[in-house]
Formats: structure tokens, sequence, C-alpha cells
């Protein structure tokens, strides 16, 4: 039983925990809710520039400017946040979780990874958790309407989820930092209901576990985890197409999502996409010639 709630608890945050982080890093003013406090979001373009590297599999470079934003902002979470979602994306990117490969095989689908993490970056994901909490934290305290901390919250908690059950195989503590971060998005969006980026970790959660055959997912109901496959997808969509940094990932999630809906048409169009936008990316080539392999075979 617990297999599939592994992935259910951890793939609705895999990039969804990666990406998001950019939602509220762009330029203007974010209303903390009806009668709050406004909290300035941050314009960020070392943050912009580092999530653009580790799209291009750059993942030193990209730790380089983050470590030289945290230096210049050592109270705000979003900077370790941003380093804990490198280490987490390297590790997915080395046990190749982020391919089709892994997203068609419902073994590896509903069981996690084979092998163990790389770790040095285990400790590395673990330090950068730990400080971008404690720094989250502080800042609710004195006001619970921080955007900037309800979304390291948010995100950290999803890479826990992702790190617990797809790395580490420990479904229960995977299950138990989703449905944190879950309520920690709640949160977020009733702070920032136009972030279309946050649609992603939604999307993916009800996809995977709208996937999920119906005995588990009657399980998952009594834990307040529900899946709807349609709405998943439509929520992807919806990321995918307004999304600003998270636009990416969002449309590699649609792509695999349509692949196992047997629409490879669609995923094609969005891996050409991706190619095209991050050229140095070996994984959006692949996956595409995966596709024009099938195609042909099947022609």
């Amino acid at each position: 039983m617990l297999r599939p709630i592994s992935i259910a608890a951890g793939l609705l945050f895999t990039l969804a925990s990666i990406g998001s982080l950019c939602a509220q890093i762009g330029p203007g003013v974010l209303a903390s809710g009806a009668g709050g406090p406004r909290v300035a979001a941050i314009g960020a373009p070392e943050i912009d520039a580092a999530f653009h590297l580790l799209y291009e599999l750059k993942f030193a470079e990209a730790r380089k400017g983050l470590a030289d934003w945290q230096a210049a902002h050592p109270d705000d979470p979003l900077g370790p946040a941003a380093e804990a979602a490198s280490h987490l994306f390297q590790e997915f990117y080395a046990q190749g979780v982020l391919t089709s490969d892994f997203f068609l095989d419902d073994k590896r689908f509903l069981g996690g990874i084979k092998g163990k993490p790389d770790p040095a970056r285990r400790d590395a994901f673990v330090s950068a958790i730990r400080r971008a909490q404690n720094l989250a934290k502080s800042r609710l305290k004195m006001n619970p309407k921080d955007a900037n901390a309800l979304f390291a919250m948010t995100i950290s908690s999803g890479m826990q989820a992702d790190y617990a059950t797809i790395i580490e195989k420990h479904q229960l503590d995977g299950l138990r930092a989703t449905r944190t971060a879950e309520d920690y998005a709640d949160r977020l969006l009733a702070v920032e209901p136009a972030a279309a980026d946050a649609y992603l970790a939604l999307g993916a959660a009800n996809y995977i576990i709208g996937s999920l055959p119906a005995h588990t997912r009657f399980f998952l109901w009594f834990g307040r985890v529900h899946g709807d496959k349609a709405k998943g997808m439509k929520q992807l969509g919806e990321a995918a197409e307004r999304g600003r940094f998270l636009r990416p990932f969002a449309k590699l999630m649609l792509a695999l999502a349509n692949l196992r809906e047997k629409q490879p048409g669609p995923a094609r169009e969005q891996f050409q996409q991706l190619a095209a936008e991050f050229p140095q990316n070996d994984l959006f080539r692949r996956e595409l010639a995966k596709i024009n392999s099938r195609s042909a075979s099947t022609r």
C-alpha cells in the first residue's frame, strides 16, 4: 500500500518544489490579504539567472550565483531554499527521475529510485533546508502573511517530501511533509492568488494522486490527500502557459503527463519548445528524440 503513497507524496512536488521558488521573486508588490499589510516582492536577477543555469544543468555555476546572493541577503529564506532546490534537482537529474523512462515505468514511478543518493549532496541539501526553514519561521512569527517566508516554507516542505519519498523511500515522512507543504501553499495563494506558477504544485499533486489505483486513492482520502487527474492537467497547463520562471518546469511536467496519457503530439511540441529555449540541456533533447523514435516505430 505504501509504495504508491511514496510517489504520490513525493512527485507531486517534483519540479514544483524547485521551480516554484521563482513565483515570488518577480517585480511588483504582493497583496498580503484583505486588510493586511503588503509585502514587497524581491527583484532578484541573481536568483533569476541562477535558475536559468539550473535549466541548462550548470549546477556549480548556479550555486555560485546563489551563494553571492545569500551573502548580500543573509536574513532572506529564499536564498537557502533556492540552494536546496539546486541540490535536489541535481540529484533528480543524476538519478534519472525527470525522464519518461522513470515516469512511464510504473515500477519506478511507484517505487522510487534504485540505489542511494550522493552523500555530499544529501548533506548540503539538508543543511540548506534547515537554514531556509529557520529563517522563514522567524519571519512568519513577525508577520504571518510574509509572502517570501510562506513561499520558502512551501517549497522547502515540498522538497523534504520529494527527498524522503523518491530518494530515501521513507513514505510516511514524505506524506507528512507533503501535507505541510500543501497547507503553506494554501496560505501563500491566499496572500497572492495571481501567482500562476503556484499552480504547478497543485496540478502535479492532482494529476499524480489522481493516477493512482482506486484502492490507494481511497486510503489516501482518509489522510486528507485527494487527487483529480483532469483538474491536474488543467492546472499544469495554466502554469505552463502563464507561469514566469516556473513555466519550463511546468511544461516538462505537462509533457511527461501527456506521455503517460498516450498523447505524444502535445508532448513532442512541449519538448521541442524546451529544447529550443535551453539548447544546452541534453535531457530535453533526449526526451524529444525518444518521442520521435517511438513515433517512427509505430508507423
